[in-house]
């Protein structure tokens, strides 16, 4: 069996244990903690390396790591240890209150956002991801728009006026079969 390697696994826990790691992480959802600990047991089936890797599919050299890993910590080895990535440059509690700023002095233009959180905190995003980050709070950019320059002035009353006269030329008998949808409202 060239390029087949058997690896001396430490047995940190009985078998029975290690099933109950498997499922204790399954239910906490932690789907890469069940994996490696699904590799191990396969370690402890008698299985190579290169065997108990193809089983759960992960290159030979992430599973010498994680042997390695096991052997030398047992179950926290295994734990991922994935930092989440970079920080946030606001805090929650700031970018809270730049939410609650934005909400209460509306309309902003986006270029005012940034010149607001610049100013405020002294950094900056770029665009997309702040109106990304602002979409996914309830947020989201819009042009306000100005009267339409050909509604004539009286507009609401013409409206008014329209809606009173077709109210008034239906009869019951047609309101009762065929009602009239005038719009949306809330």
């Amino acid at each position: 069996m060239i390029g087949h390697r058997r690896f001396d696994v430490i047995e940190h826990l009985p078998e029975a244990e290690l099933d109950t790691a498997i499922n204790e992480a399954q239910m906490a959802d932690e789907a890469r903690l069940v994996r490696r600990l699904c590799f191990v047991k396969n370690l402890y089936a008698g299985d190579v390396l290169e065997e108990a890797a193809r089983r759960v599919g992960v290159s030979q050299a992430n599973s010498s790591r994680w042997a390695h890993a096991w052997n030398d910590a047992g179950v926290d080895g295994l734990r991922p240890s994935f930092g989440g990535g970079r920080p946030p440059k606001l805090s929650n509690e700031q970018f809270a209150e730049l939410c609650d700023i934005l909400e209460e002095g509306q309309p902003w233009t986006p270029q005012a956002i940034h010149t607001l959180i610049e100013e405020r905190y002294g950094i900056t995003y770029d665009p997309s991801h702040l109106s990304r980050k602002l979409r996914e709070s309830g947020m989201y950019y819009a042009k306000p728009r100005p009267m339409d320059p050909r509604s004539p002035e009286n507009a609401d009353e013409i409206l008014a006026e329209r809606l009173g006269e077709a109210l008034d030329e239906k009869d019951t008998e047609e309101q009762e079969d065929d009602p009239v949808v005038l719009g949306f409202f809330r």
